[in-house]
């Protein structure tokens, strides 16, 4: 058997792992955790479910809902604003192809020290800290998140400015609106100028909490915004007036749900054609024809209304997050359950179920419930999930898993799940999936009508 060598870099430790087998991961901690990384045994993967599907555990952001432009909005106002370039209409920003398969999927930490490391050295100390301390205002004062109120906290402490909370002119800031006028600039400047000299953001560590601080106070602002009814604004300032809603459901959410949950019976046959406009056009599908597709979905909709299956969504957004990201999810499932092709009856109820997060799903685990530690790639979280759920190492072989990102796939086989499925979209393309058991570009829709849900028999 080898052996890692003592104190062995991740790059080597990989190196050494794969030499042994594929069946291993290597996965980074995060700065301020030893080791600096763990090597995870994946579970024998597969491809189908032979013995039918106990529970489906799914990614929130990018699988469930389509709030991966507001993370990377957020994220990309932080390296502006860190660099001095948050009123340069020249920069162009993140870059899709080098940046975004470092910065989804993985712990919002993970990001953000990611951008540390790759913009660091464009970051200028004076645009940091004023932004810095905006930040941390604006979370004390106008942030929901007690727990995110006590990391800015700590943080302002870990960098030398923590007496500035007691300060009465940081308190008046704290009460100022975002963007303030004249008398928030003031009190900026002036907060500014006096705690320069004791602000200390040294190292990768030390940046990566003060961006942290930064990144949060921008999805924060966003996503309380669409909470406060003010989602059509917000997705023009994202997303460049494209239209659309900012959070909503990925295509097929709402129809998979209802599906294994066993609401639809034998009316999932009238889906079919309502998912294969979904993947015209997709590379990489091959749907059945429309008369095979409805009587697949119906055998579906029968075999899961006799055996309904359990749901648990996973995510390393917190708490705080989720509550806001899937209350607008569901919001928007109701508006489009009207329109689906049930009868009246089945309607009701389904409107009934969708009614809230918190009544649909029979789990739902967050970064909070591990305290922002070992997230994905990490198995804490699924491996949480099937506690929650019920289902034990025996039964994982009956659980599928949906992600969007390379270090969700690893997640779910690193918690011993077999069936590792992954759900590419446009800003995850460039991923390579390599832990995941079966590779779906036509995302839900694929799933069900060219897969059966991986069923044997279906």
């Amino acid at each position: 058997m080898k052996m890692l060598p003592r104190f062995a870099d991740r790059d080597t430790a990989a190196g050494l792992v794969s030499a042994l087998s594929d069946e291993f991961a290597v996965v980074e901690n995060p700065p301020y955790i030893h080791p600096p990384y763990e090597v995870y045994p994946l579970s024998k993967g597969c491809s189908t479910l032979s013995r039918g599907l106990a529970a489906a555990v799914m990614d929130m952001d990018g699988t469930t809902t389509t709030t991966e432009p507001v993370c990377i909005h957020a994220l990309d106002t932080m390296v502006r604003r860190a660099s001095g370039r948050d009123a340069d209409p020249d920069w162009p920003g993140l870059d899709h192809a080098r940046d975004y398969p470092h910065i989804i999927g993985n712990s919002t930490t993970k990001h953000v020290e990611y951008l540390v490391r790759a913009y660091g050295g464009q970051f200028l100390p004076d645009a940091l800290r004023r932004h810095y301390i905006a930040a941390a205002a604006w979370t004390l004062g106008h942030g929901q998140d007690p727990q995110r109120q006590r990391e800015v906290r700590s943080t302002m402490a870990s960098l030398g400015v923590g007496e500035m909370a007691g300060d009465a002119r940081f308190a008046a800031l704290c009460r100022e609106d975002f963007p303030g006028g004249a008398e928030a600039a003031r009190l900026l400047d002036t907060l500014d100028g006096e705690y320069a000299g004791r602000f200390s953001c040294g190292g990768v560590a030390a940046l990566t909490r003060a961006c942290i601080d930064i990144y949060y106070q921008r999805y924060h602002e966003v996503l309380g915004a669409v909470g406060a009814g003010r989602g059509a604004e917000m997705a023009h300032a994202v997303l460049g007036g494209k239209g659309g809603h900012l959070i909503g459901p990925m295509p097929g959410v709402g129809v998979f749900l209802a599906l294994v949950k066993g609401l639809l019976g034998t009316e999932a046959g009238a889906f079919a054609e309502m998912l294969a406009v979904r993947l015209d056009g997709v590379p990489g599908t091959n749907p059945p024809a429309p008369d095979k597709a409805a009587e697949r979905m119906a055998r579906l909709g029968a075999h899961f209304q006799q055996h309904p299956a359990k749901v648990a969504l996973v995510t390393s957004s917190i708490a705080y997050e989720a509550r806001l990201v899937l209350g607008e999810v569901f919001r928007v499932l109701r508006e489009e359950i009207p329109e689906w092709p049930v009868d009246r009856p089945l309607r009701a109820d389904l409107l009934e179920a969708f009614a809230s997060p918190e009544v649909f799903y029979d789990g739902v685990i967050t970064a909070t419930d591990s305290s922002e530690i070992r997230l994905k790639p990490h198995r804490d979280l699924y491996s949480m999930a099937m506690h929650e759920l019920g289902v034990y190492p025996e039964d994982f072989d009956c659980v599928a898993g949906f992600e969007d990102s390379d270090s969700g796939t690893i997640a779910i086989r690193a918690a011993g799940i077999a069936l590792s499925c992954a759900l590419p979209f446009a800003m995850t393309t460039g991923h390579q999936f390599r832990a995941a058991t079966q590779v779906c570009p036509g995302g839900l829709p694929q799933v069900l009508l060219e897969h059966g849900l991986f069923l044997e028999g279906f």
